[in-house]
């Protein structure tokens, strides 16, 4: 698991995989083997298996962040977006001081075409951490609701 650990590192995730495979009982390690196949998926962009492999964790270890926003990432991708958003909640309750948990939240209502949620938990992700602030030009998520005049005042607001 090391070597598949340096391959994710170096995002060989072919090569991580073929080292997990290659892993027949990881014995104590059980949740780091399937995390690391979980990122080693999503690095393919194989989201269903990432899924599978991320629920697993989440089986384990039921708040672990990393957890819960990998699950989320790989779920809006197959268009599950509600169960997304269901997940990001899960985060929320178990991070609620986490302003990247606000802010993705944030991001997948504005997919959802909930623009005041959206608005709502993006203000909150804001005030919270406003560096947050700078990564909204390239973020794709508020296409939906970027020419909102709601969304424009909110960032007046936060600028």
């Amino acid at each position: 698991m090391q070597a598949a650990e340096g391959y994710l590192a170096l995002e060989m995730y072919e090569h991580a995989l073929r080292e997990l495979r290659a892993v027949t009982d990881p014995g104590d390690e059980r949740y780091k083997y399937h995390l690391l196949k979980a990122e080693a998926y999503r690095g393919q962009h194989d989201w269903s298996a990432a899924q599978d492999e991320f629920r697993y964790c989440q089986g384990e270890q039921p708040e672990d962040l990393g957890v819960l926003m990998g699950l989320a990432w790989c779920l809006k991708r197959t268009g599950e977006l509600s169960q997304a958003i269901s997940t990001m909640h899960d985060a929320y309750r178990a991070h609620p001081k986490t302003p990247v948990v606000l802010y993705n939240l944030s991001c997948y209502y504005a997919l959802a075409g909930q623009k005041s949620q959206a608005l709502s938990w993006l203000g909150r992700a804001l005030r919270m951490e406003p560096g947050l602030l700078r990564l909204i030009p390239e973020e794709t998520d508020f296409d939906p609701i970027r020419s909102a005049p709601e969304f424009q005042k909110l960032l007046e607001l936060c600028a």
